[in-house]
């Protein structure tokens, strides 16, 4: 629905009061409204809420536009890598653990805990 710019959606936050219509002419315009809902999100956690901010935004984000907007060639790679070494028992790099770069350690812990978290979410999903 929203995969070609420009295009009108409604936005999920509320802006004095109302929920606004606005125009979408590019990838700028949809992360202006996913900081909005960041915000938002941070705003009802303070309040005592407990929300996962990405999972806030990626639930509201077909509302306004199209998920593949967020889609990242770079990230696409990492996360084959990560499955690729996870189900063949091979290093996703050359060397031991200590030699891995460390921005694909950092990578890896945060690949990891997002696969694990739906796994959960399926689970409970499932009771």
């Amino acid at each position: 629905m929203y995969h070609t710019y420009p295009y009108k959606a409604q936005i999920p936050v509320l802006i004095d009061g109302k929920y606004e219509t606005r125009m979408f002419t590019s990838k700028s315009d949809v992360e202006a409204i996913m900081e909005l809902l960041v915000d938002e999100v941070k705003q009802n956690n303070e309040k005592g809420s407990s929300f996962n901010i990405a999972e806030s935004v990626v639930k509201q984000l077909p509302f306004f536009a199209c998920p593949n907007v967020l889609i990242n060639a770079q990230s696409q790679k990492d996360i084959s890598r990560y499955i690729y070494s996870q189900q063949f028992g091979i290093s996703p790099y050359k060397g031991t653990y200590g030699e891995q770069p460390h921005k694909w350690v950092e990578k890896s812990f945060l690949i990891k805990n997002v696969i694990e978290r739906k796994k959960a979410e399926a689970k409970n999903y499932g009771k």
